[in-house]
């Protein structure tokens, strides 16, 4: 074997390759300070990764998003991995409770972060009855939340996720972009495009690259709510003028009760829906119908008498389809007046319907003649008292034709009472009612009257009643109008306050409803003797008409006191006046024109000619009464 022997060089180079090796760390060795840093970036890792966790475990906890102070830090590899769909979004720096505003003339909306909707929308042009500024959304009041599920089934709403806001001009409208992201590439928006001088925005729902995330088989449904805040004088007045109201695809237009304490109804094709208070509405309307919505009422007014800030709570909860599993729906919002002058210019969707309420009749009388003759006086006009005044005069003269007749019958009537008492004497009793009743009425027939041609004008007036009974309540026109001591037309003309408050009647003097059931009282005791001039003798077992004309005579207008103590001033002076010209009218007639003697002279001249051919109407009538009467007649002999 040979021996080892010891070899130098070999020794010598491992001692300089130590040098070197020693030389390259040391001059590579970290910094203090590099050292810091690279302990906090662990620390900040492994912080990150636990607050990804902690989210991935409760993705829908609203405190935990309200409590964000700050937007996460994170990958957004990361986030995909260990959070899972939209949570990408609160990561990002808009993941702040900070509001964009848009506005125009008319408008000023401010649309937060969180929930992307609208948290503030204040109508410029108009104020409180304290004369305060006018908001329509404000203190958290209404709700735009999109529920939905994803593939992994997890059931998000938008109101706990943050959007993104991006804001421009775009052919000189303000657009809004709201986007929730899953990455930059992925994202829910809402948009919303204001123009000026409109009160209607236009609002879309839309989505890019979402098909793979959406869950479709499950309903989709979009929340709109809103409590409606109290903007006039009287609570009990606007609450009874604010109501849930909706037209169908077919141009049916419907509503849900606005005294119902709770109210909820499940509708099919539904092309807008209106939240209306007694001026102003709030309206959201779909370019193709909403196949299916199911709408909530509540009455949030418990105590009349005391001051609130809210009257009715109103919910809408909508569902809404996808297109190849993305979101396409585009909508309008209108915020705004109810007037019937703007409304009447969004053609497309009859608007205008919000303002003309009641039955058909009704509606017709208003837009073809209340509305326009008020428009014509208060276009030369600018004092609306004058104008209404003006108004009253215009009806009561167009009906004074009928109160004419109203009084020619009952001047007839009172020219044959005498006669018709001697048919009451020659057949007294229940058993001769018939045979009275038959030769009353072959006497009125020779003598031409008819005994309805005074109940006839009435009926004939009561559509035009009640027509301006729903006309003046939704007249924005009046609002805020002075007249005389009213300093609001549209509210009552309070000329002193009680120190209690009395059932019905309230805790304030209104002086309009006074003079108004005066009026009333005067010309119903008028009327009541010209009905009394009428009225037949009475017979027996029937009530007795006078006594019953009597109690109307004083409880109507201690009524009329009562209940329109709260309306709108602008209703009792119409009513006012209106009674005040029907007294002059009736006194008229009644001195000036009727002439009883040529009255009773004409009567006379009719019971000598022959008979007219009688009506088949009349003719089964009479065929009637001679078939009761003989059975009366065989029943007495049965008796006998």
């Amino acid at each position: 074997m040979e021996e080892k022997k010891f070899d130098l060089n070999s020794l010598i180079g491992m001692i300089l390759f130590g040098i070197l090796a020693f030389v390259w760390i040391y001059n590579n060795a970290p910094t203090e300070e590099e050292i810091a840093k690279q302990k906090q970036e662990k620390i900040r890792i492994q912080d990150s990764i636990k607050k990804a966790t902690e989210i991935a475990k409760i993705p829908q906890k609203k405190e935990r998003v309200n409590n964000i102070k700050e937007p996460l830090k994170l990958d957004s590899t990361a986030i995909a991995n260990a959070v899972g769909t939209f949570e990408y979004a609160k990561t990002l720096p808009s993941a702040k409770n900070n509001e964009t505003t848009i506005k125009n003339e008319l408008l000023e909306i401010k649309v937060n972060n969180l929930g992307g909707q609208i948290t503030s929308l204040k109508l410029n042009k108009y104020k409180t009855y304290d004369a305060k500024d006018l908001f329509l959304i404000k203190d958290n009041n209404a709700l735009l939340n999109l529920t939905f599920f994803t593939k992994d089934g997890k059931k998000l709403q938008t109101k706990d996720l943050f959007f993104e806001p991006t804001l421009i001009q775009e052919n000189g409208n303000q657009v809004l972009s709201m986007k929730l992201k899953i990455s930059n590439s992925q994202y829910l928006e809402y948009r919303y495009t204001l123009k000026p001088n409109d009160y209607r925005l236009d609002f879309a729902v839309n989505s890019k690259g979402l098909a793979t995330v959406l869950n479709t088989s499950e309903e989709i449904n979009l929340d709109w709510n809103l409590k409606t805040i109290r903007t006039e004088k009287s609570v009990k007045y606007e609450n009874q003028y604010t109501e849930l109201d909706y037209m169908y695809d077919s141009d049916e237009f419907d509503y849900l009760n606005a005294m119902s304490k709770d109210k909820s109804e499940e509708e099919k094709n539904v092309n807008w829906i209106a939240y209306k208070k007694q001026f102003f509405t709030a309206i959201l309307s779909a370019e193709k119908p909403f196949e299916k919505v199911k709408f909530t009422s509540k009455n949030l007014v418990n105590d009349e008498t005391k001051d609130t800030v809210f009257t009715k709570q109103f919910q809408s909860k909508i569902k809404l389809k996808t297109t190849n599993n993305e979101f396409n729906t585009t909508m309008k919002m209108y915020y705004g007046p109810a007037d019937y002058k703007i409304l009447k210019n969004y053609k497309d969707q009859d608007f205008e319907r919000l303002t003309l309420q009641g039955w058909a009749i009704i509606r017709v009388i208003n837009k073809y003649l209340v509305m326009p003759v008020f428009n014509f006086f208060h276009s030369f006009i600018g004092s609306l008292g004058l104008v209404i005044i003006l108004l009253t005069i215009s009806i009561k003269l167009l009906m004074s034709p009928l109160l004419y007749k109203s009084f020619l019958s009952s001047a007839k009537m009172k020219v044959i009472k005498p006669e018709i008492a001697e048919i009451a004497e020659k057949h007294k009793g229940k058993e001769n009612a018939m045979k009275r009743q038959q030769e009353t009425m072959a006497l009125q027939r020779k003598a031409g009257v008819n005994p309805m041609a005074g109940c006839i004008p009435a009926l004939l007036q009561a559509p035009i009643f009640f027509a301006l009974f729903r006309f003046f309540p939704s007249n924005i026109a009046l609002r805020q109008k002075s007249f005389l001591w009213a300093t609001d037309l549209s509210a009552y003309d309070e000329i002193a306050k009680l120190p209690f408050n009395i059932p019905i009647y309230g805790a304030h003097i209104a002086l309009f409803p006074i003079l108004a059931s005066i009026t009333m009282f005067f010309y119903m005791k008028l009327s009541q003797g010209q009905q009394a001039d009428m009225q037949q003798p009475a017979q027996e077992g029937m009530p007795d008409m006078q006594k019953m004309m009597k109690m109307m005579l004083y409880f109507s207008p201690f009524m009329m006191l009562f209940f329109f103590n709260s309306y709108g001033s602008g209703l009792s002076i119409y009513y006012f006046i209106s009674q005040l010209i029907s007294i002059v009218i009736m006194l008229v007639i009644k001195h000036y024109i009727i002439d009883e003697k040529k009255i009773h002279a004409l009567i006379q001249e009719n019971k000598k000619k022959a008979p007219k051919k009688k009506s088949k109407f009349r003719q089964r009538l009479d065929d009637a009464m001679k078939q009761a009467q003989e059975q009366q007649e065989l029943q007495k002999r049965g008796k006998k």
